[in-house]
């Protein structure tokens, strides 16, 4: 009974403070849009808003560790391995510039979705070659105006915290635009949210660690599979060594 409640309250919370802040990003991009094309004050913004839902939660901790990692003014590629919906929360929470990419159907979500488009975020359909072909040149761009890129390489959300093979996008891109990938690294959210639905399972701690950013230096000569194998060996390590921590 206690988890319904839980739940029954963080959707009210999220529609009440919707009505709020969905107009105010609004007005955000139209009166900042033209002198900040990176959209950086409305980013600021919106991570605002998806923190105070963590912040306000009674029952799920978030600890990040790793901050003095970002140079703020650099622009990276971001991946993250993927385990639930709060993954989402606890990295916005990191108050760093970037765009999303995430499936196209996340833009058809009301609120979510429409601050999604808002912020330029970069959709891409699945299973489309076109889609992808598009979502790179959207990419390739955004990274040239300074902004970084945030991907969750798995593609997926993982259903019991065991990680998935990471998808050669985001190291396709690191490669072609000679740009250093920043590994982020969470760990316990599944134990929080189900893989489908928002009905809380438990209170849990949910911890982000952000490790050093990988040079473009460091894998200049490796190709793309290669690169994508380097890097998910190094997230099944940091895992290892989160979960030894306990």
């Amino acid at each position: 009974m206690y988890y319904y409640f839980v739940a029954f309250y963080l959707v009210s919370l999220f529609l009440i403070t919707s009505a709020v802040f969905l107009p105010i990003a609004a007005i955000l991009r139209v009166a900042t849009g033209l002198f900040d094309r990176k959209l950086a004050i409305l980013h600021g913004f919106t991570c605002f808003w998806s923190s105070i839902y963590s912040w306000l939660s009674p029952l799920w901790k978030f600890k990040i560790t790793g901050r003095e990692n970002v140079d703020r003014k650099k622009a990276y590629i971001i991946t993250c391995n993927h385990q639930s919906m709060l993954d989402i929360l606890v990295i916005f929470r990191v108050f760093i510039h970037f765009r999303w990419v995430s499936k196209a159907s996340m833009f058809k979500f009301p609120i979510i979705g429409w601050n999604m488009w808002l912020n330029r975020h970069i959709s891409i359909n699945r299973g489309d070659k076109k889609s992808s072909q598009k979502m790179l040149k959207q990419c390739e761009k955004t990274i040239q105006r300074g902004s970084s890129i945030m991907i969750f390489p798995e593609g997926t959300r993982s259903r019991n915290g065991q990680l998935r093979p990471f998808k050669e996008g985001a190291f396709l891109l690191a490669l072609k635009q000679k740009t250093d990938i920043l590994p982020m690294v969470i760990d316990d959210s599944y134990k929080a949210l189900p893989e489908k639905g928002l009905m809380p399972r438990r209170k849990q701690n949910v911890k982000l660690n952000i490790l050093p950013p990988i040079p473009y230096e460091a894998f200049k000569s490796m190709r793309i599979k290669e690169l994508s194998e380097h890097i998910h060996s190094i997230y099944i390590a940091e895992l290892e060594r989160m979960r030894d921590a306990v």
